[in-house]
């Protein structure tokens, strides 16, 4: 009988670990988009207790309250999404070959625990002041938990995409502009998402009113007329938006201009670029109408949406650089 470590063995397509790794990758956009309904409608203290709300798992009137039903859908969902990430680790542990996917699948559980931990704190610690910050030590917990919800999301796109026979059984070497470019649209990405996340929970989303131009007519200036760390954090967020612009274009560009990337990844470009407009159509939407929640909801989903897009296209196109080379198979012996 032939031999081989779980660390070098050829993987195999698993369709049911496949279906329910993309169905867990699919349903963080749930959390996400309760997350992002929770704070846009400033939902976040409803309930001043953790881990039950009021005291009960079921509390009364949840359903008929808006901002209770927020706050308590997202705990609800948060937790269906722990032991969907349980389920996937224990899963991946036992029944797949590659140890880094092995890894991965632990190292997404590690981050679920701890996004319910920062989700608590941020509650328990919300009356917590913190000298010289207007915040409080609640408050500024938000920032870290709405940053590491987006590298959660990239684990499980990961993950599932490892998973997909296309992934295991269709290796192709995609051009090494395609991979750089990837890399940089994710890394803007990540530094945008940050700059927006602290934007966000510092309340500086109107910290200039007007849009495309930084103060009303007559001026119509690009720049601000005054300065201060919120208008600052605004303004960056601005910036960022048009250097991506110009990044994830070229990297689509890039894409679909390499007669090596599959079918799937020109789609992906295509929906990466439809992603982009409506992005920025959503933060012109979220300044035109004062920070209506639907729009500002919405412009944090697909500003998620973006990130997962990019990333996914990024991973498949290190598809190779991951897998390393095929194990040679050990000769049987009789």
């Amino acid at each position: 009988m032939a031999r081989s470590t779980g660390s070098l063995r050829t993987p195999t397509y698993k369709p049911a670990l496949a279906i329910f790794a993309v169905a867990g990758s699919a349903w963080v956009f749930v959390l996400v988009t309760l997350g992002a309904f929770t704070t846009s409608i400033n939902a976040g203290m409803v309930f001043p207790d953790w881990p039950l709300s009021n005291g009960s798992v079921n509390p009364d009137g949840w359903l008929r309250d808006l901002s209770m039903f927020a706050e308590h859908s997202h705990r609800l969902t948060g937790m269906v999404m722990g032991f969907i990430t349980i389920a996937l680790a224990v899963w991946l542990s036992r029944r797949e070959e590659r140890r880094w996917l092995r890894h991965l699948g632990w190292w997404a559980l590690a981050i679920v625990v701890v996004q319910g931990l920062i989700g608590g704190k941020r509650v328990l610690l919300h009356e917590v002041s913190v000298p010289g910050f207007q915040m409080s030590l609640g408050e500024m917990l938000r920032i870290p938990h709405g940053i590491m919800a987006q590298v959660y999301v990239c684990l499980l796109i990961a993950i599932a995409a490892a998973c997909t026979r296309h992934w295991i059984e269709s290796p192709h070497p995609v051009g090494s502009r395609v991979r750089r470019l990837g890399l940089l649209s994710c890394a803007l990405l990540l530094i945008q998402l940050i700059i927006a996340a602290t934007m966000r929970h510092n309340q500086a989303g109107l910290a200039i009113y007007t849009f495309p131009f930084s103060t009303p007519p007559p001026d119509n200036a690009w720049l601000p007329a005054v300065w201060d760390f919120r208008i600052g954090i605004h303004f960056a967020h601005r910036v960022m938006a048009a250097i991506l612009a110009v990044a994830l274009t070229g990297f689509a560009w890039a894409i679909r201009r390499d007669r090596a990337c599959p079918l799937a990844m020109r789609a992906g470009a295509s929906a990466l670029l439809s992603l982009l407009v409506l992005q920025i159509l959503l933060g012109a939407q979220i300044v035109w109408t004062l920070r209506k929640p639907e729009m500002t909801t919405a412009h944090v989903v697909v500003g998620a949406l973006t990130l997962a897009v990019t990333f996914w296209l990024t991973w498949v196109a290190h598809r190779d650089q991951v897998e390393g080379p095929a194990p040679l198979a050990t000769p049987s012996r009789p």
